[in-house]
């Protein structure tokens, strides 16, 4: 994949205004401690009025490649709480230039006559950053193949400091650990944020689904001490936060590589009483079968408010690129 030249988004908004956000790698610390403070904003805003008009007249394309519940509609619910409006381009269906082999690269140029800003998923890994280079409005991964998914990182970062009240010390990364985008982005951007004298990143997979030597590499470049488990009973112990994954079906060649390793893991209600008390279960959702109904009481149990936290941080996103977040 070839290397880009990204903008790095600081602490001062006048650093996001205009800019893409397309890899982590662009946030800083002090950066991501702005989001949280203007997702909280966004927060508190939706649940004592409802939203307000400071993108009024502006508009998103939501133009995605890929199936989508929980980002596509985030970010529509985001822009329409500040008072804007979107427009959405199924990349898959038959009312895509796509399906006349227009470039992608074409797509996204044309939809920038019509909008301020566009969020795009699509399965080629590296393409988001790619089209980037010849964008001029603001550009937001929605993720890219197995690459990367910023947004969600940031939320699932802003979902673990809003839980824990405190740097996390141990984060379990569970399931389809190869394939896992959300994985790939959340453990870099928890390289760079947590003092790393006392972050523990463990990665649970089985056989096959094993972490990207990449991804640990970058760990390794920022001194995060990690480890490899295929037990996750052993990889849960002391542990702060378990991220548990589905393995994905659609990024395996065959059925029977898939057929062989679903259902690796389950996280049921027997599981739970048995983790640490203070442990946190987040999900990038869908789930399939590895995190049985039976969790969803559990206090611990944080992925639902993780989804209604996306709005809020991708409501602070887009406010933040147009220039309209108050700080």
């Amino acid at each position: 994949m070839p290397t880009f030249n990204f903008p790095v988004l600081t602490e001062d908004p006048a650093s996001w205004n205009g800019k893409s956000l397309l890899s982590v790698t662009q946030i800083t610390p002090a950066g991501f401690e702005m989001v949280v403070k203007v997702s909280q904003q966004m927060r508190d805003l939706v649940r004592n009025r409802g939203g307000d008009d400071r993108l009024k007249h502006k508009v998103l394309a939501t133009t995605f490649y890929e199936a989508s519940t929980r980002t596509s509609c985030s970010f529509q619910a985001a822009m329409m709480r500040l008072g804007g409006k979107f427009l959405h381009v199924d990349g898959q269906g038959n009312s895509s230039a796509a399906k006349k082999k227009e470039s992608l690269e074409d797509t996204i140029r044309c939809l920038e006559c019509y909008v301020d800003a566009v969020v795009l998923r699509h399965p080629v890994t590296g393409s988001v950053p790619q089209v980037a280079q010849f964008t001029t409005k603001p550009l937001l991964n929605a993720g890219d193949g197995i690459g990367e998914h910023p947004t969600q990182a940031l939320l699932d970062s802003f979902t673990i400091w809003d839980e824990l009240k405190t740097d996390p010390k141990v984060v379990v990364f569970l399931g389809d650990l190869k394939h896992g985008r959300t994985v790939h982005s959340l453990a870099k951007l928890l390289a760079q944020l947590c003092p790393k004298q006392d972050l523990v990143l463990r990665f649970c997979a089985p056989p096959s689904l094993e972490v990207p030597d990449g991804v640990l590499k970058y760990c390794n470049d920022h001194g995060v001490k990690h480890e490899s488990f295929t037990d996750l009973k052993t990889a849960c112990s002391g542990a702060q936060v378990l991220y548990v994954t589905r393995v994905q079906k659609e990024r395996f060649e065959s059925v029977d590589a898939y057929e062989r390793v679903k259902g690796s893991y389950v996280v049921n209600k027997e599981f739970m009483d048995s983790a640490p008390e203070g442990m946190i279960v987040l999900h990038p959702l869908p789930r399939v079968d590895e995190i049985s109904t039976d969790v969803d009481s559990d206090p611990r149990a944080a992925y639902f408010r993780q989804m209604e936290n996306g709005m809020y941080v991708r409501m602070a996103l887009l406010a933040l690129v147009m220039g309209k977040a108050s700080i």
